[in-house]
């Protein structure tokens, strides 16, 4: 098996859908040995934030010295950065080799398992043999039902935010929705909350907390002081320490802070102030408001429902409000497009649209014509590589370049762009 025959086989898994419930996850685990078991883990949920949280988590733990392995989703540019070892993708091979087992078990079964859960059971395997001390795992889809709730007690359960996603599925009121997050808050184990989310949900997390005896920390967003903030990211004082965050948007001091609260929980693997201010700077989370380049400025987004774009429309106002931006733009057809567009297309001159190479995805000409419905200027440039060609031939005429609307997209543009901002800074 090769590295792309093995993503091809967890895509093919792709006709069996998402499919939440822990029976199949659980068969599979057990076919494989119980990987999962003895390890550790911060287990994290919440619509958004879920990623930089849990890279952040992770670098501190790194800087502490522990073997920490990352679970997250999805991948933007190599399938391996789903699963992280001590900061870096794991190697091919230690992929192949997982996913031939993981294939091998399936198969044994005869159960259609979903490729969430064919990856989730990989990514364990890989964990167990690599000696992981403590294990960053961040749910893929709600909580409750979600595979990586196929482990027993977490140290630490995390939640970001709350908000209306994926409503087929997860319910279509914020109370349904922090049900099913709430899920992966296990008896008689920490939870920590933000304490900005929205009443309905917080009480719901007061209930289950209370229901399973399990402490409840809010990391209380009053006490976030944020100074000094640019498209680099920001400085930012909380709980008796200072610190730099690499991330741009004033959405990641909430992220911040979760890390925060929940690496001082953790117990059983200490971590010194210093290791958490280290880990923090230290932080990457490529596609969340990634800043490419800052003259001109090149900003890479996989924002894509109504919170994230809201967030990013927070961020443009402050730092490019009266810049003449043009953006780059696909989406897939099942998001919120409407709202992304409400929020984002009053700060854009002009937008080129793309269609991601995904199923779902909205077609670039259909999204162009969404746009001018709405009173934006649009061009469409239906394949991505084209899309950004297009866009730097553009850039002279604007001071910004914007690309988002999804994290396929930006996959498909990310190596694209950072090539093209290269060519750009030796003219």
């Amino acid at each position: 098996m090769t590295k792309q025959e093995a993503i091809n086989y967890y895509h093919s898994l792709l006709k069996f859908g998402i499919r939440p419930g822990l029976q199949r996850i659980e068969k599979l685990m057990k076919s494989l040995g119980q990987p999962q078991e003895g390890l550790s883990f911060i287990h994290i949920a919440g619509t958004n934030g879920k990623g930089s949280t849990a890279i952040m988590l992770s670098e501190i733990f790194n800087a502490a010295g522990y073997q920490t392995g990352l679970f997250i989703s999805p991948y933007i540019t190599d399938f391996c950065e789903r699963i992280q070892i001590g900061g870096a993708p794991v190697s091919d091979g230690t992929l192949i080799n997982a996913t031939q087992r993981v294939k091998n078990a399936i198969e044994a079964l005869g159960e259609e398992i979903t490729e969430f859960e064919a990856v989730t059971a990989a990514a364990f395997l890989c964990y167990k043999e690599s000696g992981c001390e403590i294990v960053i795992l961040e749910t893929g889809l709600g909580g409750r039902f979600d595979a990586t709730n196929i482990i027993d007690s977490p140290e630490i359960s995390v939640i970001t935010s709350i908000s209306l996603d994926h409503t087929n599925i997860l319910g279509d009121t914020l109370r349904k929705i922090a049900f099913e997050k709430a899920g992966i808050i296990k008896p008689c184990r920490p939870a920590v909350v933000p304490s900005n989310l929205q009443e309905d949900a917080m009480q719901v997390f007061f209930d289950v907390c209370d229901e399973r005896a399990s402490p409840l920390y809010i990391a209380d967003m009053n006490e976030v002081r944020v100074c000094g903030e640019s498209l680099r990211g920001f400085r930012e004082n909380f709980a008796g320490l200072d610190f730099f965050v690499p991330l741009p948007g004033k959405v990641q001091a909430q992220n911040a802070a979760l890390a925060v609260t929940a690496a001082r929980l953790c117990k059983q693997f200490p971590v010194t102030d210093d290791a958490i201010v280290r880990g923090i700077g230290n932080t990457v989370n490529p596609a969340r408001c990634e800043l490419l380049c800052e003259s001109p400025v090149v900003l890479l987004d996989g924002c894509h429902n109504d919170a994230s774009t809201k967030a990013l429309s927070s961020l443009l106002e402050e730092h490019l409000r009266g810049k003449k931006i043009l953006a780059l733009m696909g989406m897939m057809a099942d998001k919120e497009i409407d709202k992304a567009l409400r929020n984002l297309l009053p700060h854009f001159a002009l937008t080129v649209t793309a269609t991601p190479s995904n199923p779902r995805a909205i077609g670039a000409g259909a999204l162009a014509q969404m746009i001018r419905e709405r009173g934006g200027k649009a061009e469409e440039t239906d394949d991505p590589a084209d899309a950004v060609e297009r866009c730097f031939a553009l850039l002279p005429a604007y001071d910004a370049l914007v690309v988002c609307g999804s994290l396929y997209l930006a996959g498909d543009v990310r190596n694209i762009l950072i090539k093209s901002v290269d060519a750009l800074k030796k003219r």
